[in-house]
């Protein structure tokens, strides 16, 4: 490691370099970075140290834990390091002024400045990210993309103790919040000081945009409601995924579900997902015409999909709000027992809803809406339309937007669990966690020359048809002829 003055003087010169400081500001940068790190001793006639931008911030950050400990402190290192690359950041409203003076330019060179300034200051952890394991599936849907997450850090156990101690605090009110801009964090909330949002205006009133900082996909953003508030699918919200991509055409954008089960992580603050990507569900082919009573698209069918998607075109956004609506009404009461499809139980309670996706081609606009169920049964207790127990060995978890449009986001938990399995392919050993044993004794009965150059295809080829299965065990009309049927007795109800 580089000595504290070298270190400190070779990172503030990075922080110029990459950044609309000039060289006059160093001085001010080298004491702002003395005080973040309680760097005491400095020696103005150190030479300036070589190394990257985020190579030298870890080392920064690491000098300031050891000064902090040497003072009988703790710092959290993502807080630190957040402080640290906030010095290059200008305010809010420098950077939504920026961002507007470039979409003048266009939409996509306001996005791409954007996106790039929030890797820039480490905001989303590129580094991070990059250690997701990705590998494809050819399913008889089309591509498949698999990854397994391994970019968002495991929590210290020390961590988690420490934070057990702290008083509770109900600022901000949740991650998605627009207080989050520019907050410090703290031992069990995440380091938000170098976090930027962009104000919009959607449906009339305040929303904001902003990255995720560990991307599942090429410019993973949300785009969030400021009022701190559940989320909800309906007209007026479809109406704000148009709102947004016309104003950025470049981006897809959806929402997930409004009901447990099927919905995402977050269900108490309205929000959206949008990037730049296509996903493999946009690439899927509509194998169904169908028509909308009363309404002339330029468009509409049932997508060849594992789930049951609807899709509309039409120049005229407005037509397809109103297609929407009388899809997601008739969804909400549509009942058909001979396939387990329940709109309302006896107490009451809702269980239909959809998640939609907005997507804009030149001037044409197109929505996909799947149909959602969230019932539980004696036989399915995680939920009828959710990955049944013999796949949840792969994925137990929600399948929300992101995994919806084929896109399967995997825990971490298989890195470890798939070397057992690769070892017992291969006859190196016997054991195989149990809830494995199953699928790994399928694999080695159906596959009769495993070699260690083809032990990983067989595997991933077989977590690429297990995530198949979890996705058609989430479509509520299974392809299937009564399936087919019952999908069809719900297009009728349309009328």
């Amino acid at each position: 490691m580089n000595n504290a003055s070298s270190l400190i003087k070779g990172f503030a010169e990075q922080l110029i370099n990459a950044s609309s400081l000039k060289t006059t500001d160093s001085v001010y940068l080298i004491n702002r970075i003395l005080a973040y790190t309680k760097q005491t001793d400095f020696d103005i006639a150190a030479p300036i140290a070589d190394g990257e931008l985020l190579e030298l911030m870890d080392q920064v950050v690491e000098l300031g834990i050891a000064n902090y400990a040497s003072n009988g402190e703790d710092i959290n290192a993502d807080i630190l390091g957040a402080n640290l690359m906030n010095l290059i950041l200008p305010l809010p409203s420098i950077v939504n002024q920026q961002f507007w003076a470039q979409y003048k330019v266009s939409p996509q060179a306001a996005t791409d400045a954007f996106y790039q300034q929030s890797q820039l200051v480490n905001y989303i952890k590129t580094r991070e990210i990059a250690r997701n394991i990705e590998f494809p599936y050819t399913s008889k849907y089309g591509n498949l993309q698999i990854t397994i997450n391994l970019s968002k850090p495991e929590k210290d156990p020390k961590a988690i103790a420490a934070a057990q101690k702290v008083k509770s605090n109900s600022y901000p009110i949740c991650q998605l919040c627009l207080e989050n801009e520019g907050y410090a964090g703290r031992l069990n909330y995440p380091a938000r000081a170098n976090h930027r949002v962009i104000r919009l205006t959607l449906g009339g009133e305040p929303w904001y945009f902003q990255y995720s900082p560990y991307a599942y996909y090429n410019e993973h953003a949300i785009v969030f409601a400021k009022e701190h508030r559940p989320m909800v699918v309906n007209g007026v919200n479809i109406r704000r995924l148009f709102e947004f991509v016309r104003l950025f055409p470049n981006y897809f954008i959806g929402s997930n579900a409004d009901l447990p089960i099927v919905g995402g992580s977050i269900l108490t603050h309205d929000h959206f997902q949008a990037g730049r990507y296509n996903m493999p569900m946009a690439q899927a082919e509509i194998e169904t015409n169908i028509t909308i009573p009363g309404i002339e698209l330029s468009s509409a069918g049932i997508v060849k999909w594992p789930m049951s998607v609807i899709r509309l075109r039409d120049s005229n956004y407005e037509k397809l709000i109103q297609a929407s609506e009388l899809i997601m009404q008739r969804w909400q009461n549509f009942t058909y027992q001979a396939q387990g499809i329940v709109a309302y139980t006896e107490d009451g309670t809702r269980h239909h809803t959809v998640t939609p996706i907005v997507r804009m081609h030149d001037t044409v606009y197109e929505i996909d809406l799947v149909l959602r169920d969230n019932n539980t049964s004696v036989q399915y207790p995680d939920g009828i339309f959710h990955p049944h127990q013999d796949v949840q060995h792969i994925k137990k978890e929600n399948i929300g937007l992101i995994e919806v449009m084929g896109l399967a986001i995997l825990p971490p938990r298989l890195v470890p669990e798939m070397e057992e399995v690769k070892s017992f392919l291969l006859g190196i050993t016997n054991y195989v966690n149990p809830i494995h044993q199953q699928w790994a004794d399928k694999l080695k009965m159906d596959h009769k020359a495993i070699t260690v150059t083809n032990v990983d295809a067989i595997i991933n080829t077989a977590i690429g048809a297990t995530f198949t299965r979890v996705l058609e065990d989430a479509g509520v009309f299974k392809h299937t002829p009564a399936g087919r049927a019952a999908f069809k007795v719900f297009i009728t109800s349309l009328a």
